[in-house]
């Protein structure tokens, strides 16, 4: 996994910038209610996709957590004193605190499934009755948008997809929520050029393939016979999911 205090003061320009953060924060704001007044955002990173969140509904009150020093000092500039360090697998807050709780890029990072779960209970625990919970899921598929780059690409390693929408609507079921919609937003800027993904590939973005693997030479050579090395592919399409803690009658 990357260094995301390392990666910190770069990681809004090399996935798509304000334009993708614009993108995100209307997907998720579509799926959450618009009396929602209290709102976390977990593994809110450099707090790009909260401050619209934030800028949106003016009377909510937006709190942003992260895992990462890096991440939530950036977080903090844009949302001061509206952010703290905090593992999502043990969130500080207590039970139904939120109207909604939202999770973007995140599950998809996580290595063990069963800390996969405890992020979805977590969220759940943290849910007043009637509140949302909205994550991203299916990241990794998102990116294979049927280019000659993903033809080249195939044969390459993958990780476990723990946040295919069908184990994140499992997880949710096992904690009492119940589907309440969906969405797409497109990953803008993001889409891939032949140079650039041999670059990734070179530099170990692949997480499961390593650099000095020679099947990432071969897949190096044959991206680099293909047409257009500098011309962008059609830009991934991100898929959200909302789910609702229901009201106790």
């Amino acid at each position: 996994m990357l260094n995301y205090d390392k990666e910190a003061d770069a990681y809004d320009a090399s996935r798509g910038g304000e334009p993708r953060a614009e993108a995100a924060a209307d997907a998720v704001l579509g799926l959450i209610p618009d009396h929602a007044r209290r709102l976390l955002d977990v593994a809110c990173g450099t707090g790009i996709v909260t401050r619209r969140l934030a800028a949106a509904r003016p009377k909510a009150r937006v709190t942003g957590a992260d895992l990462a020093p890096g991440m939530a000092r950036m977080a903090e500039a844009r949302l001061p004193g509206s952010v703290l360090l905090a593992d999502s697998r043990r969130l500080p807050f207590p039970g139904a605190t939120f109207d909604a709780v939202t999770s973007v890029w995140l599950l998809h990072l996580i290595d063990e499934p069963a800390d996969v779960r405890a992020v979805v209970a977590e969220c759940a625990r943290v849910l007043r009755p009637g509140g949302v919970y909205v994550t991203t899921v299916d990241k990794a598929a998102a990116h294979d948008v049927g280019s000659d780059i993903d033809v080249v690409l195939a044969p390459r390693p993958r990780r476990p997809a723990h946040d295919a929408a069908a184990t994140v609507a499992a997880h949710a079921a096992d904690h009492g929520l119940l589907p309440a919609g969906r969405a797409t937003f497109p990953g803008l800027g993001q889409g891939r050029t032949p140079r650039g993904t041999i670059a990734d590939l070179r530099r170990g973005w692949f997480t499961v393939l390593r650099p000095d693997d020679p099947l990432t030479e071969r897949l190096a050579e044959r991206l680099a016979a293909l047409p257009d090395q500098d011309r962008p592919r059609p830009d991934p399409r991100f898929s959200v999911r909302a789910f609702r803690k229901p009201r106790a009658d």
